[in-house]
Formats: C-alpha cells, sequence, structure tokens
C-alpha cells in the first residue's frame, strides 16, 4: 500500500514522547508499505535525516507557520477555531498534501496539526492518529480561579468542537488509551469509529552491565511541557522532602529540555539536577534506582513508564501517570497519590531490593508481551486496513444509491 503521512512532529531525532510514537510507527510501517512523509519541522542539515529517509520513499520537510500575534483580539475570542489553528495554517503543507493525496492508498495524518490538513480530502481512506483532548480538558477542570477557569473553559469549548469536526470526518482515529477514546466519546465523536492504539517502548538489545545509584531517582521528561513541569514542581516541594527526612542521601535527576520553562527555585535546591537532553537517556534511567512519574494532568499514555519498565528500572507514579496502561499497581508498579503516601513508597523501594527486583521482572514481562513497538504497529495497520475497507464500503454504497 502507498501512505501518505502528514506529522505534526519531524520524527527524527526521537528525542520526546510524540517523535518517538511517529517515528517507530512509521519505522514498522515502511516494513509493509511504500511511505511519503509531509512533516512540519526545521532542519539545516537534511543529512541528519538519514535514518528517517532510509523508512521514506518521499520526505518533505515544511517550516511552521510562526504565530503572528500573541494578543486575542475580538475576531479570535468570537471565532469557533482555536486561534494557534488559524493563526499558523500552513499554505505550503495544504499545497503538498493536495498535490499528493492522488498517489497514495491511504493517509495517516498525526495529531491534530498534521490532521487538519487531510481533513478536506474526503477521496482517500484517512486516519487520524492520536487524538488527545486530555490535556486542555484537565487543565480546565483543574482550574479553580475563576479568570483563569473562564479563559481554559472557552479554550476547552473551542478546541472539543475543532476536534470532533476532524474525528467525524476520518475514516478511523486513534487515541492511546481508553479514556482518551472516553473523552472524545463525551464530547460527541463516534466511538465505532475510535480505536485503541497505545504507546511502545522499544527493547534492550541486550542487558548491559551498569552501576546502579542506589540513592538516585530519575524523572526523564522535558519540562517545557506544562504537565512535566507541574509533577517535577510537585515532587520537589512536596515529596522529596519527606523522603529525605529519612534518606538525607537521596538526589532527584531530571532529563530533557528546560529552555525557556521556569525551573529557577527547584533548580536551587540541594541534590536536584536538571540535565537538559542526554546523549543516552536509557543509560541515566538504568543506573536510577527508581523512577518516579509524579504526574497529576496531562493526557495519552506515558513513554517514560514503559521506558523504565523496558530498562528495568522500578517505577512510583500517581494514578494519573499510569493512566491508560494496563498495570496492576504493586505487581508491576507502585502507586500513590498523595505527597506522604508518594514518599512512602519511593521509601519502600529504596529500602527493599526484594520488592524492587520483583516489581521490575513482572514489568519487563508486561511490556515483552504487550507493550513492544512491533506490536503497537501491527495494532495501527489493523486500523488503517479498516479504514481502507470502510471507505471503499461507503463509497461503494453511495454509488449504489446513486444509480
Amino acid at each position: 500500500m502507498r501512505l501518505l503521512v502528514v506529522s505534526t512532529w519531524l520524527p527524527y531525532p526521537p528525542d520526546n514522547g510524540s517523535r518517538v510514537r511517529a517515528y517507530h510507527l512509521l519505522k514498522r510501517l515502511s516494513q509493509r508499505h511504500t511511505i511519503t512523509l509531509l512533516s512540519f519541522g526545521s532542519v539545516r542539515d537534511l543529512d541528519v535525516l538519514a535514518p528517517l529517509k532510509m523508512l521514506c520513499e518521499r520526505l518533505e520537510v515544511v517550516p511552521r507557520t510562526p504565530l503572528r500575534d500573541s494578543r486575542l483580539g475580538r475576531r479570535g475570542l468570537f471565532s469557533t477555531v482555536p486561534r494557534y489553528y488559524v493563526q499558523t495554517d500552513s499554505a505550503e503543507m495544504r499545497r503538498l498534501v493536495a498535490g499528493s493525496v492522488k498517489e497514495h492508498d491511504a493517509a495517516i495524518g498525526m495529531q491534530v496539526d498534521a490532521a487538519r490538513y487531510l481533513a478536506a480530502h474526503p477521496e482517500i481512506p484517512r486516519v487520524f492518529e492520536e487524538a488527545e483532548v486530555g490535556v486542555l480538558r484537565d487543565r480546565y477542570v483543574r482550574e479553580a480561579k475563576l479568570l483563569p477557569r473562564l479563559r481554559h473553559g472557552m479554550t476547552w469549548w473551542k478546541f472539543r468542537r475543532f476536534v470532533r469536526g476532524l474525528v467525524n470526518r476520518f475514516d478511523r482515529t486513534t487515541v492511546v488509551s481508553a479514556v482518551e477514546r472516553d473523552h472524545l466519546c463525551a464530547i460527541g465523536c463516534d466511538s465505532s469509529r475510535v480505536a485503541i492504539v497505545p504507546n511502545g517502548t522499544m527493547l534492550p538489545e541486550a542487558a548491559a552491565i551498569r552501576r546502579r545509584h542506589d540513592n538516585r531517582l530519575i524523572y526523564p521528561g522535558a519540562v517545557t511541557y506544562f504537565a512535566n513541569l507541574d509533577a517535577v514542581r510537585y515532587f520537589v516541594r512536596d515529596v522529596l522532602p519527606l523522603v529525605r527526612c529519612q534518606r538525607s542521601d537521596v538526589s532527584f535527576l531530571v532529563t530533557g529540555r528546560t529552555e525557556g520553562a521556569d525551573t529557577g527555585d527547584l533548580a536551587c535546591v540541594p541534590g536536584v539536577t536538571f540535565a537538559g537532553c542526554l546523549p543516552d537517556i536509557d543509560e541515566a534511567i538504568s543506573e536510577s534506582a527508581v523512577c518516579v512519574v509524579p504526574l497529576r494532568m496531562g493526557g495519552g499514555t506515558r513513554l517514560k513508564v514503559l521506558q523504565a519498565m523496558a530498562l528495568g528500572t522500578a517505577v512510583v507514579s500517581t494514578s494519573k501517570g499510569i493512566e491508560g496502561l494496563d498495570l496492576e499497581p504493586g505487581r508491576h508498579v507502585l502507586v500513590a497519590d498523595s505527597p506522604s503516601a508518594f514518599a512512602a513508597q519511593v521509601l519502600r523501594l529504596l529500602g527493599d531490593d526484594n520488592l524492587r527486583n520483583q516489581l521490575v521482572e513482572a514489568s519487563a514481562a508486561l511490556v515483552r508481551d504487550r507493550y513492544t513497538w512491533d506490536r503497537i504497529g501491527e495494532v495501527l495497520e489493523g486500523v488503517v486496513n479498516e479504514a481502507v475497507e470502510e471507505h471503499a464500503a461507503r463509497r461503494s454504497a453511495s454509488s449504489a444509491t446513486a444509480l
């Protein structure tokens, strides 16, 4: 099959959750299909994309349209389309998509930014890959102050209308969890056309012998994303002091981008390190005693949880942090939703090697069985085939009605 893929993120290098998912799904699809990739991105040296080019027959990189004006304005206030999507609309991407559709058998739009460019092309079977509304929904639901709540409420109202319109124009839409599917159903999307394609992870090629730091905790997540920054702030301010009351030698390592994030007060806390983007994140996770996932908001399923499990590092998480993953608390991970309970679970793992080894063994087995990218890629391929079949059946029925 000839697949046209439009991506919100340039999937290489795979250095954040969205790029990781896009890259590995493309890698799996390219084994059986011919790929044309049209992606937003910015790259000065196309040679660095050699691994991505190997997956694609054709690759086009389109610069993002910058936001022209940060002010809301009367027109933006009363528009039913979220301001961001009006201001960043790309004429070049629309032209490339329109000129490419007829040469392909099916199309995939990866996330909202990309899917909107396929919405105008009902002549081709289309999959809206990784629809997500949980982040903005949570932001609105959690806001207690009146004026911010009104602002987030307006954003949520516009966004859900926009996404509902996209979902109902595609043959199939994927989400990463049952929770996200429920969110789509709650805003009026057709549940029969929504499929769960969870996140996955890479299995290590071999068990590397690494020295584990018995007192180091790690959170792998760029704090440029507000949900990650909230998680880190919560952990450093409310949980870590409770851990250090009993284990004063405990350190906390945060990896991922920090540019523009307000980390000043957090970075000054002794023992807390913001390492930025590391050349080998797997090594940092493998060498840590515990991966903590203190998320309180956001959508999707957590690549960081699956990655830690695959690498043999035990996980302590909030319920939100493992949302959408088929994990059993106490068997695969430890779960806590208050600062005192979270600190207690961390201390349990730091002081009990047998418990840590039991969690690591059970969680690694689950990842091998259900959450490898090869298995996830097969699920997505099945969804694409369903979209093609339904599209053909609908066109056939339409032709019969016309006669």
